[in-house]
């Protein structure tokens, strides 16, 4: 396949360029991936969407929108302590499009960062913003949020409090996760999969960010390619690969 020749950064253009929360996410994972991304066109393979996730994350929206249009609380933040109610911001369907998302144009690098949240309560005494973000899985564990590789969760949350600040939102620095588990341990299927849910609080520090941010501008503006990053998969097999075409 052709390297892509659209969305792709010009270090001479004049034009503000989009950058996603995503892409923010892959140059935090490994910079050379990042640039040929954006700059070369060159990305990486694509996954395999995740249907059964998207489902749940849509019939959540679902649910959570008719506790939204009723002004009260949903059971699950009654259930754990959480004194808001589902934020009925005029800008939300807007917020959660993956199309259009929180946006801040970042003035330092001409670059507007994006993202798209998947909800947003308000608490009931101070009208103080809440992030929300819905996740998915099936394990036999109990959830939580520790394990290394969902730094990347926490980053993500990050994220949008910066975005959401940025729209000028007081926004508290605890945000929420909305975790879903499919349990495996019924009688059968039944065309039914259950879940037990858990409202796992996080307080964030996007302190990251405007770093973050200046970095990717100043790696997108170099004109060399970034090194290959030891961690990441994709170099090392790209880096084998080259090895074994030597032999």
């Amino acid at each position: 396949m052709p390297p892509r020749t659209r969305n792709l950064f010009d270090p001479t253009g004049a034009a503000t360029f989009p950058l996603s929360r995503t892409k923010l996410e892959q140059f935090i994972r490994c910079r050379r991936c990042f640039y040929l991304d954006r700059r070369l066109g060159i990305g990486q393979p694509p996954g395999f969407p995740f249907n059964l996730n998207s489902a749940v994350d849509h019939l959540l929206k679902k649910e959570f929108d008719g506790y939204r249009e009723r002004g009260v609380s949903h059971p699950l933040m009654h259930d754990a302590g959480i004194n808001a109610i589902p934020a009925p911001h005029e800008q939300l369907d807007e917020w959660r499009n993956n199309f259009k998302g929180v946006r801040v144009h970042h003035a330092a690098t001409n670059l507007e960062i994006f993202g798209a949240i998947d909800d947003l309560w308000i608490t009931t005494g101070d009208s103080t913003y809440v992030v929300v973000d819905y996740k998915a899985t099936s394990k036999k564990d109990k959830v939580n949020i520790d394990a290394p590789w969902q730094k990347s969760y926490k980053r993500q949350m990050e994220m949008y409090q910066w975005l959401l600040r940025g729209n000028g939102l007081a926004v508290s620095n605890t945000g929420y996760f909305v975790y879903c588990n499919g349990q495996r341990d019924r009688s059968g299927f039944h065309s039914r999969l259950e879940f037990d849910i858990d409202v796992i609080p996080y307080k964030g520090n996007d302190d990251w960010v405007e770093k973050s941010i200046r970095e990717a501008h100043e790696c997108l503006m170099q004109d060399e390619i970034p090194s290959a990053t030891a961690a990441c998969d994709y170099c090392t097999y790209y880096s084998d690969l080259l090895s074994v075409e030597e032999v």
